[in-house]
């Protein structure tokens, strides 16, 4: 059964969501990882056409620019990728990719920028590429707070598979009959 959260400001709306994701999936992110999430969220709250973007396209993109330009190009395309893969993985099965795409592009993205910085913001954008997965896990579980299943449990596997993702592997295990075994592939 869904219930419906009502807090004073958009900032205290959006992470009392994320308080509650997080412990759907046990997990807990530091206040920099938390705060830069809630203010993602905000940002894009009115924002529906990051959802046309190409995504790869837009990461060769950044590749030609050079200082601010590039840093804010591989910054946005990161923030897609982690929008997408978290709240919105069933659009990457109907554009004919997987989700670990979106990971992957995502992570590379914000370890680009987290390169090209100096220190205090190459840290933040490093650990949004260290825990671009966990993450991702968290917005899923936001997505799931109303009961639905945000993956099937094949994609919930492949992406296990791909990425490590412990909420996948959690949703594989949670009804008994399945057992996934390791390919070597996981980060898990």
């Amino acid at each position: 059964m869904s219930r419906l959260i009502l807090e004073p400001t958009p900032q205290a709306q959006w992470q009392s969501l994320l308080h509650e994701a997080q412990s759907a999936c046990h997990q807990r992110l530091d206040e920099s990882l938390e705060s830069y999430l809630v203010f993602l969220l905000m940002r894009f709250t009115d924002r529906p056409e990051c959802m046309a973007r190409i995504m790869a396209e837009d990461y060769l993109q950044s590749q030609s620019l050079h200082g601010e330009q590039r840093a804010d190009k591989l910054r946005e395309v990161g923030d897609h990728c982690l929008l997408f893969s978290g709240l919105f993985p069933q659009q990457a099965e109907r554009r004919l990719v997987h989700v670990s795409y979106f990971v992957n592009i995502g992570r590379a993205s914000y370890q680009q920028l987290s390169a090209g910085l100096d220190r205090g913001w190459a840290s933040v954008y490093r650990h949004l590429s260290e825990a671009f997965v966990v993450l991702m896990d968290i917005l899923q579980a936001m997505r799931g707070l109303g009961g639905e299943a945000v993956l099937t449990p094949i994609q919930a596997m492949d992406l296990w598979q791909e990425t490590g993702s412990r909420r996948c592997f959690d949703q594989v295990c949670a009804n008994g009959r399945l057992s996934p075994v390791a390919t070597g592939h996981e980060k898990h």
